[in-house]
């Protein structure tokens, strides 16, 4: 059976975008399938300034708006639509879709990971005015002032000492009455004089106007609560990738999907890329180059099976 398409993306972000491009490049058919809206976790950076080739912070929607019309520019088309499931037959992958089904040689992973959130009041309403989730995106806008990391793992004491490079005003909280991160890194949050560590704490409000100005703690082993003024809040409680529509393939213990340098995964011709990936480090920057490579890769294993093909035939 020849499918539709050569690559099929699943999931609109940077990485997937930047992996259509290369497809579409490559001469490949290439589709792109968003259930949301193009750009992903992007849309919510009101200023990215770490993206090479910005001299000024470029508003995340912009960002999204361009890479969108220039991955259609190469020929790529998108499909609104949600994946329930992908499947794999011979050669030849079928995704199931909100839509109906759709069928290709290759797949490109990049669903992402959805932070959890803690559901305290003004979360949400703060989220990109001083509630954060990544301290490498948002961290050196809020240099020198006073921020709140919330959480116990190790993205929180990692977070944390990166944070106490910006500002020696660093209040790190977490609800039990010990870190459940490696000694190491609670060891280095715990001795750096730039962090006020509180155990034994929660956040229970977020409060501001135009921004963050200040939250409520409560002390758990004693139920009192407390005002604090801050300039941001940085919430570390993990995250949760985006896997259901793959089940069977590996992962670690946190869930993300591994790959080889190759960014494929144990089924050929299965790619995965960006926040969906078990990775050391989770950048727009890194997620874009992951794209290139698997689309790169991709275009050759469609090479080795027309090769397959044309030899057969012979």
């Amino acid at each position: 059976m020849t499918p539709e398409w050569d690559l099929v993306v699943v999931g609109g972000g940077p990485a997937g975008m930047t992996a259509a491009q290369y497809g579409s490049r490559a001469n490949l058919r290439t589709l792109v399938i968003e259930e949301m809206a193009p750009g992903g976790a992007v849309l919510l950076i009101s200023d990215m300034e770490n993206y090479p080739g910005f001299p000024e912070p470029v508003n995340g929607y912009e960002f999204s708006e361009a890479m969108q019309k220039q991955t259609e520019n190469f020929g790529a088309e998108f499909k609104s639509a949600t994946v329930n499931s992908i499947s794999k037959d011979g050669k030849v992958f079928t995704i199931d879709t909100s839509e109906g089904p759709v069928t290709s040689w290759t797949v490109v992973l990049s669903t992402g990971a959805k932070h959890r959130h803690l559901g305290a009041p003004g979360e949400e309403e703060f989220s990109g005015r001083g509630v954060s989730y990544c301290a490498t995106c948002d961290g050196p806008f809020f240099k020198n002032k006073k921020m709140l990391v919330v959480g116990g793992g190790d993205s929180a004491c990692d977070e944390a000492s990166y944070l106490a490079n910006l500002t020696d005003k660093v209040v790190l909280i977490h609800r039990r009455d010990r870190f459940r991160a490696q000694k190491v890194l609670a060891d280095r949050v715990q001795n750096n004089a730039n962090i006020d560590v509180r155990l034994s704490h929660t956040l229970e409000k977020i409060e501001g106007d135009t921004k963050v100005r200040k939250v409520v703690l409560k002390k758990t082993d004693t139920d009192e609560t407390y005002e604090e003024e801050f300039d941001a809040v940085f919430i570390f409680i993990g995250s949760d990738p985006q896997t259901s529509m793959a089940p069977e393939l590996e992962k670690d213990d946190a869930g993300y999907l591994i790959t080889d340098q190759s960014m494929e995964t144990s089924l050929k011709g299965f790619f995965v890329v960006g926040d969906v990936r078990a990775t050391p480090f989770r950048q727009v920057v890194v997620a874009c180059g992951e794209g290139a490579i698997a689309a790169h890769m991709a275009a050759a294993h469609i090479d080795d099976i027309k090769g397959e093909a044309y030899a057969g035939i012979k």
